[in-house]
Protein backbone atom coordinates (compact mmCIF):
# COMPACT_ATOMS: atom_id res chain seq x y z
CA UNK A 1 0.00 0.00 0.00
CA UNK A 2 1.16 3.52 -0.72
CA UNK A 3 0.34 6.09 1.96
CA UNK A 4 -0.80 9.45 0.60
CA UNK A 5 -2.54 12.63 1.72
CA UNK A 6 -5.15 14.67 -0.06
CA UNK A 7 -3.84 18.08 -1.08
CA UNK A 8 -6.03 20.87 -2.42
CA UNK A 9 -3.26 22.97 -3.97
CA UNK A 10 -1.45 25.99 -2.56
CA UNK A 11 -4.29 28.33 -3.53
CA UNK A 12 -6.92 26.41 -1.55
CA UNK A 13 -5.11 24.42 1.17
CA UNK A 14 -3.67 25.47 4.53
CA UNK A 15 -1.33 22.46 4.41
CA UNK A 16 1.82 22.72 2.31
CA UNK A 17 3.63 20.08 0.28
CA UNK A 18 6.69 20.68 2.45
CA UNK A 19 4.68 19.73 5.55
CA UNK A 20 3.23 16.65 3.85
CA UNK A 21 6.74 15.57 2.80
CA UNK A 22 7.75 15.49 6.48
CA UNK A 23 5.06 13.00 7.51
CA UNK A 24 6.88 9.65 7.78
CA UNK A 25 5.71 7.13 5.21
CA UNK A 26 3.83 9.54 2.94
CA UNK A 27 5.18 9.36 -0.59
CA UNK A 28 2.46 11.01 -2.64
CA UNK A 29 -0.58 13.24 -2.73
CA UNK A 30 -4.01 12.92 -4.24
CA UNK A 31 -5.04 16.20 -5.82
CA UNK A 32 -6.92 17.82 -8.69
CA UNK A 33 -7.25 21.06 -10.61
CA UNK A 34 -9.61 22.80 -8.20
CA UNK A 35 -10.13 25.83 -10.42
CA UNK A 36 -11.49 23.66 -13.27
CA UNK A 37 -15.25 23.32 -13.56
CA UNK A 38 -17.04 19.99 -14.20
CA UNK A 39 -17.28 19.40 -17.94
CA UNK A 40 -14.18 21.41 -18.84
CA UNK A 41 -11.25 19.78 -20.58
CA UNK A 42 -8.14 19.91 -18.39
CA UNK A 43 -5.32 21.88 -19.97
CA UNK A 44 -2.07 19.98 -20.51
CA UNK A 45 0.04 22.82 -19.17
CA UNK A 46 -1.95 22.90 -15.91
CA UNK A 47 -1.60 19.15 -15.43
CA UNK A 48 2.14 19.37 -16.02
CA UNK A 49 2.49 22.40 -13.74
CA UNK A 50 0.86 20.78 -10.74
CA UNK A 51 2.73 17.53 -11.39
CA UNK A 52 6.05 19.41 -11.43
CA UNK A 53 5.13 21.32 -8.27
CA UNK A 54 4.41 18.09 -6.42
CA UNK A 55 7.51 16.32 -7.72
CA UNK A 56 9.75 19.30 -6.88
CA UNK A 57 8.59 18.86 -3.28
CA UNK A 58 9.83 15.26 -3.27
CA UNK A 59 6.40 13.65 -3.69
CA UNK A 60 4.33 12.31 -6.57
CA UNK A 61 0.76 12.60 -7.75
CA UNK A 62 -0.53 9.17 -6.75
CA UNK A 63 -4.04 9.86 -8.02
CA UNK A 64 -6.59 12.48 -8.96
CA UNK A 65 -9.52 13.28 -6.68
CA UNK A 66 -11.58 14.19 -8.57
CA UNK A 67 -12.25 14.68 -12.26
CA UNK A 68 -15.77 15.85 -11.51
CA UNK A 69 -18.60 14.65 -13.72
CA UNK A 70 -20.92 17.17 -15.35
CA UNK A 71 -24.55 16.97 -14.25
CA UNK A 72 -25.68 16.39 -17.85
CA UNK A 73 -23.93 13.01 -17.70
CA UNK A 74 -25.55 12.10 -14.40
CA UNK A 75 -29.07 12.97 -15.51
CA UNK A 76 -28.63 11.72 -19.08
CA UNK A 77 -29.33 15.00 -20.87
CA UNK A 78 -29.20 15.29 -24.66
CA UNK A 79 -25.83 17.03 -24.45
CA UNK A 80 -24.14 14.40 -22.28
CA UNK A 81 -22.02 12.99 -25.12
CA UNK A 82 -20.25 16.32 -25.48
CA UNK A 83 -19.24 16.28 -21.82
CA UNK A 84 -18.24 12.62 -21.99
CA UNK A 85 -15.91 13.46 -24.89
CA UNK A 86 -14.41 16.26 -22.78
CA UNK A 87 -13.93 13.78 -19.93
CA UNK A 88 -12.21 11.32 -22.27
CA UNK A 89 -9.85 14.03 -23.48
CA UNK A 90 -8.93 14.84 -19.89
CA UNK A 91 -8.32 11.15 -19.16
CA UNK A 92 -6.06 10.90 -22.21
CA UNK A 93 -4.03 13.87 -21.01
CA UNK A 94 -3.72 12.41 -17.50
CA UNK A 95 -2.74 9.04 -18.95
CA UNK A 96 0.02 10.57 -21.06
CA UNK A 97 1.40 12.11 -17.85
CA UNK A 98 1.39 8.64 -16.20
CA UNK A 99 -1.35 9.54 -13.72
CA UNK A 100 -3.33 6.34 -13.44
CA UNK A 101 -5.91 6.56 -10.62
CA UNK A 102 -9.01 8.76 -10.78
CA UNK A 103 -11.43 8.91 -7.86
CA UNK A 104 -14.87 10.22 -8.82
CA UNK A 105 -18.44 10.17 -7.57
CA UNK A 106 -21.89 9.97 -9.11
CA UNK A 107 -23.83 11.78 -6.36
CA UNK A 108 -26.59 14.19 -7.42
CA UNK A 109 -26.13 17.85 -6.38
CA UNK A 110 -24.07 17.28 -3.19
CA UNK A 111 -20.80 15.32 -3.01
CA UNK A 112 -21.26 15.00 0.75
CA UNK A 113 -23.51 16.44 3.45
CA UNK A 114 -23.04 17.33 7.11
CA UNK A 115 -25.27 19.11 9.60
CA UNK A 116 -22.27 20.57 11.49
CA UNK A 117 -18.71 21.22 10.34
CA UNK A 118 -17.32 22.00 13.79
CA UNK A 119 -19.11 20.03 16.50
CA UNK A 120 -17.22 20.38 19.78
CA UNK A 121 -16.21 17.12 21.41
CA UNK A 122 -15.46 16.43 25.08
CA UNK A 123 -11.71 16.69 24.41
CA UNK A 124 -12.12 20.19 22.96
CA UNK A 125 -11.48 19.19 19.36
CA UNK A 126 -14.11 19.73 16.68
CA UNK A 127 -15.37 17.32 14.05
CA UNK A 128 -17.75 17.05 11.13
CA UNK A 129 -21.10 15.68 12.28
CA UNK A 130 -24.35 14.45 10.74
CA UNK A 131 -27.81 14.40 12.30
CA UNK A 132 -30.69 13.44 10.02
CA UNK A 133 -33.23 15.13 12.31
CA UNK A 134 -31.40 18.44 11.93
CA UNK A 135 -31.10 17.98 8.17
CA UNK A 136 -34.84 17.28 7.91
CA UNK A 137 -35.68 20.48 9.78
CA UNK A 138 -33.34 22.83 7.98
CA UNK A 139 -34.04 24.48 4.63
CA UNK A 140 -31.35 24.53 2.00
CA UNK A 141 -30.63 28.24 2.24
CA UNK A 142 -29.97 27.95 5.97
CA UNK A 143 -27.80 24.87 5.40
CA UNK A 144 -25.70 26.66 2.81
CA UNK A 145 -25.30 29.61 5.14
CA UNK A 146 -24.27 27.32 8.00
CA UNK A 147 -21.72 25.49 5.84
CA UNK A 148 -20.24 28.80 4.71
CA UNK A 149 -20.01 30.23 8.24
CA UNK A 150 -18.12 27.21 9.60
CA UNK A 151 -15.77 26.61 6.68
CA UNK A 152 -13.01 28.79 8.23
CA UNK A 153 -13.00 30.80 5.02
CA UNK A 154 -12.05 27.82 2.84
CA UNK A 155 -13.94 26.77 -0.27
CA UNK A 156 -15.47 23.37 0.38
CA UNK A 157 -15.11 20.73 -2.36
CA UNK A 158 -18.52 19.89 -3.79
CA UNK A 159 -20.00 23.04 -2.23
CA UNK A 160 -18.31 25.60 -4.46
CA UNK A 161 -20.12 28.98 -4.58
CA UNK A 162 -20.63 28.74 -8.36
CA UNK A 163 -22.40 25.41 -7.91
CA UNK A 164 -24.44 26.40 -4.88
CA UNK A 165 -25.69 29.49 -6.72
CA UNK A 166 -27.51 27.04 -9.04
CA UNK A 167 -28.98 24.91 -6.24
CA UNK A 168 -32.65 25.29 -7.23
CA UNK A 169 -31.82 24.64 -10.88
CA UNK A 170 -29.87 21.52 -9.92
CA UNK A 171 -32.70 20.09 -7.84
CA UNK A 172 -35.07 20.63 -10.75
CA UNK A 173 -32.61 18.92 -13.08
CA UNK A 174 -32.72 15.74 -10.99
CA UNK A 175 -36.50 15.82 -10.43
CA UNK A 176 -37.18 12.80 -12.69
CA UNK A 177 -34.00 10.85 -11.88
CA UNK A 178 -34.42 7.79 -9.68
CA UNK A 179 -31.92 5.10 -8.66
CA UNK A 180 -32.41 3.00 -11.78
CA UNK A 181 -31.98 5.94 -14.12
CA UNK A 182 -28.88 7.01 -12.24
CA UNK A 183 -27.46 3.49 -12.55
CA UNK A 184 -28.28 3.48 -16.29
CA UNK A 185 -26.55 6.83 -16.82
CA UNK A 186 -23.52 5.64 -14.85
CA UNK A 187 -23.29 2.52 -17.03
CA UNK A 188 -23.52 4.63 -20.20
CA UNK A 189 -20.70 6.87 -18.94
CA UNK A 190 -18.42 3.99 -17.94
CA UNK A 191 -18.92 2.10 -21.19
CA UNK A 192 -17.91 5.23 -23.07
CA UNK A 193 -14.71 5.93 -21.12
CA UNK A 194 -13.40 2.39 -20.48
CA UNK A 195 -11.57 2.00 -23.82
CA UNK A 196 -9.51 5.09 -22.98
CA UNK A 197 -8.97 3.93 -19.40
CA UNK A 198 -7.77 0.55 -20.63
CA UNK A 199 -5.44 2.14 -23.18
CA UNK A 200 -3.68 4.17 -20.46
CA UNK A 201 -4.35 1.75 -17.56
CA UNK A 202 -6.31 4.43 -15.69
CA UNK A 203 -8.18 2.92 -12.76
CA UNK A 204 -11.54 4.62 -12.21
CA UNK A 205 -12.45 4.40 -8.53
CA UNK A 206 -16.01 5.46 -7.68
CA UNK A 207 -16.50 7.01 -4.24
CA UNK A 208 -19.42 5.78 -2.11
CA UNK A 209 -22.20 8.22 -1.29
CA UNK A 210 -21.77 10.22 1.90
CA UNK A 211 -23.82 9.55 3.94
CA UNK A 212 -24.92 6.16 2.62
CA UNK A 213 -28.62 6.92 2.25
CA UNK A 214 -30.85 9.39 0.33
CA UNK A 215 -30.60 13.05 1.37
CA UNK A 216 -33.10 15.80 0.48
CA UNK A 217 -35.05 13.28 -1.60
CA UNK A 218 -32.18 12.86 -4.06
CA UNK A 219 -31.29 9.36 -5.31
CA UNK A 220 -28.20 7.65 -3.93
CA UNK A 221 -26.83 4.43 -5.42
CA UNK A 222 -23.30 3.84 -4.07
CA UNK A 223 -24.48 3.00 -0.58
CA UNK A 224 -24.01 -0.72 0.10
CA UNK A 225 -22.31 -3.98 -0.86
CA UNK A 226 -25.06 -5.00 -3.29
CA UNK A 227 -24.85 -1.78 -5.29
CA UNK A 228 -21.06 -1.67 -5.31
CA UNK A 229 -20.98 -5.21 -6.69
CA UNK A 230 -23.54 -4.19 -9.30
CA UNK A 231 -21.28 -1.32 -10.32
CA UNK A 232 -18.14 -3.41 -10.79
CA UNK A 233 -19.96 -6.16 -12.71
CA UNK A 234 -22.21 -4.09 -14.98
CA UNK A 235 -19.18 -2.82 -16.92
CA UNK A 236 -16.59 -5.58 -17.17
CA UNK A 237 -13.17 -3.94 -17.14
CA UNK A 238 -10.14 -4.14 -14.86
CA UNK A 239 -10.21 -0.35 -14.82
CA UNK A 240 -13.73 -0.15 -13.36
CA UNK A 241 -13.45 -0.19 -9.59
CA UNK A 242 -14.12 1.40 -6.24
CA UNK A 243 -12.72 3.84 -3.73
CA UNK A 244 -13.23 2.00 -0.45
CA UNK A 245 -14.25 4.83 1.91
CA UNK A 246 -14.76 3.42 5.39
CA UNK A 247 -16.37 6.59 6.71
CA UNK A 248 -18.94 6.93 3.94
CA UNK A 249 -19.95 3.27 3.93
CA UNK A 250 -19.59 3.11 7.70
CA UNK A 251 -22.11 5.91 8.17
CA UNK A 252 -24.72 3.15 7.86
CA UNK A 253 -24.08 0.63 10.66
CA UNK A 254 -25.75 -2.08 8.55
CA UNK A 255 -22.74 -2.00 6.21
CA UNK A 256 -20.15 -4.62 7.21
CA UNK A 257 -16.94 -2.95 6.03
CA UNK A 258 -14.78 -6.07 6.38
CA UNK A 259 -17.25 -8.12 4.35
CA UNK A 260 -17.47 -5.41 1.70
CA UNK A 261 -13.67 -5.36 1.36
CA UNK A 262 -13.58 -9.13 0.90
CA UNK A 263 -16.37 -9.03 -1.69
CA UNK A 264 -14.56 -6.34 -3.71
CA UNK A 265 -11.19 -8.11 -3.87
CA UNK A 266 -9.39 -6.97 -7.00
CA UNK A 267 -11.79 -4.08 -7.53
CA UNK A 268 -10.57 -1.66 -4.85
CA UNK A 269 -8.30 0.89 -6.51
CA UNK A 270 -8.09 3.41 -3.67
CA UNK A 271 -8.81 3.37 0.06
CA UNK A 272 -9.99 6.22 2.29
CA UNK A 273 -9.56 4.99 5.85
CA UNK A 274 -11.25 6.94 8.64
CA UNK A 275 -13.34 6.35 11.74
CA UNK A 276 -16.80 7.54 12.79
CA UNK A 277 -18.88 7.29 15.95
CA UNK A 278 -22.48 6.09 15.60
CA UNK A 279 -24.83 8.05 17.86
CA UNK A 280 -28.20 6.64 16.78
CA UNK A 281 -30.24 6.19 13.64
CA UNK A 282 -29.08 8.71 11.05
CA UNK A 283 -26.61 10.29 13.48
CA UNK A 284 -22.84 10.10 13.59
CA UNK A 285 -19.78 12.14 14.47
CA UNK A 286 -16.45 11.79 12.75
CA UNK A 287 -13.68 10.62 15.05
CA UNK A 288 -9.94 10.16 15.43
CA UNK A 289 -8.54 7.25 13.43
CA UNK A 290 -7.93 5.18 16.59
CA UNK A 291 -10.46 2.33 16.74
CA UNK A 292 -11.51 3.03 20.32
CA UNK A 293 -12.36 6.65 19.48
CA UNK A 294 -15.18 5.58 17.16
CA UNK A 295 -17.34 2.67 16.07
CA UNK A 296 -15.16 1.11 13.36
CA UNK A 297 -12.48 -1.54 13.88
CA UNK A 298 -9.59 0.08 12.05
CA UNK A 299 -7.24 -2.84 12.68
CA UNK A 300 -9.73 -5.28 11.13
CA UNK A 301 -10.17 -2.95 8.15
CA UNK A 302 -6.43 -2.62 7.49
CA UNK A 303 -5.91 -6.34 8.13
CA UNK A 304 -8.55 -7.27 5.56
CA UNK A 305 -7.11 -4.90 2.97
CA UNK A 306 -3.71 -6.50 3.58
CA UNK A 307 -5.09 -10.05 3.39
CA UNK A 308 -6.85 -9.52 0.04
CA UNK A 309 -3.57 -8.26 -1.40
CA UNK A 310 -4.60 -4.63 -1.82
CA UNK A 311 -1.50 -2.73 -2.94
CA UNK A 312 -3.05 0.51 -4.13
CA UNK A 313 -3.05 4.00 -2.70
CA UNK A 314 -4.50 4.71 0.72
CA UNK A 315 -4.97 7.89 2.67
CA UNK A 316 -6.26 8.88 6.07
CA UNK A 317 -9.50 10.70 5.48
CA UNK A 318 -11.12 13.48 7.47
CA UNK A 319 -9.46 14.44 10.74
CA UNK A 320 -10.49 16.37 13.80
CA UNK A 321 -9.54 20.01 14.21
CA UNK A 322 -7.01 19.91 17.07
CA UNK A 323 -4.36 22.07 18.74
CA UNK A 324 -5.94 25.30 17.56
CA UNK A 325 -5.39 24.62 13.87
CA UNK A 326 -7.57 26.55 11.42
CA UNK A 327 -8.05 24.70 8.16
CA UNK A 328 -10.62 23.42 5.75
CA UNK A 329 -12.96 21.34 7.97
CA UNK A 330 -11.73 17.76 8.07
CA UNK A 331 -8.51 18.55 6.23
CA UNK A 332 -6.07 19.97 8.74
CA UNK A 333 -2.50 18.74 9.03
CA UNK A 334 -2.24 17.57 12.62
CA UNK A 335 -4.92 14.93 13.03
CA UNK A 336 -4.43 13.50 9.56
CA UNK A 337 -0.69 13.17 10.28
CA UNK A 338 -1.61 11.30 13.46
CA UNK A 339 -3.87 9.13 11.32
CA UNK A 340 -1.01 8.33 8.95
CA UNK A 341 1.21 7.28 11.87
CA UNK A 342 -1.53 5.07 13.30
CA UNK A 343 -2.38 3.39 10.00
CA UNK A 344 1.30 2.87 9.17
CA UNK A 345 1.78 1.30 12.61
CA UNK A 346 -1.00 -1.18 11.90
CA UNK A 347 0.41 -1.90 8.46
CA UNK A 348 3.93 -2.49 9.77
CA UNK A 349 2.63 -4.95 12.34
CA UNK A 350 0.65 -6.80 9.67
CA UNK A 351 3.66 -7.00 7.38
CA UNK A 352 5.93 -8.34 10.12
CA UNK A 353 3.36 -10.79 11.46
CA UNK A 354 2.75 -12.01 7.91
CA UNK A 355 6.37 -12.95 7.28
Amino acid sequence: MEMTLRWFGKKFDSVTLEQIRQIPGVTGVVTTLYDTMPGEVWKVEKIRAIKKEVEDAGLRIAGIESVNIHDSIKVGSDDRDKYIENYITTLERLGKEKIDVVCYNFMPVFDWTRSDLAKVRNDGSTVLSYDQELIDKINLENLLSSMDSKSNGFELPGWEPQRMARIKELFELYRDVDNEKLFSNLKYFLEAIMPTCEKYNIKMAIHPDDPAWPVFGLPRIMTCKENLLRLVTMVDSPCNGVTLCTGSLGSNPNNDIVDIIKSLKGKIHFAHVRNIKHLGKGKFDEAAHLSSDGSLDMYAIMKTLYEIGFNGIVRPDHGRAIWGEKSMPGYGLYDRALGVAYLNGILESLQKLGK
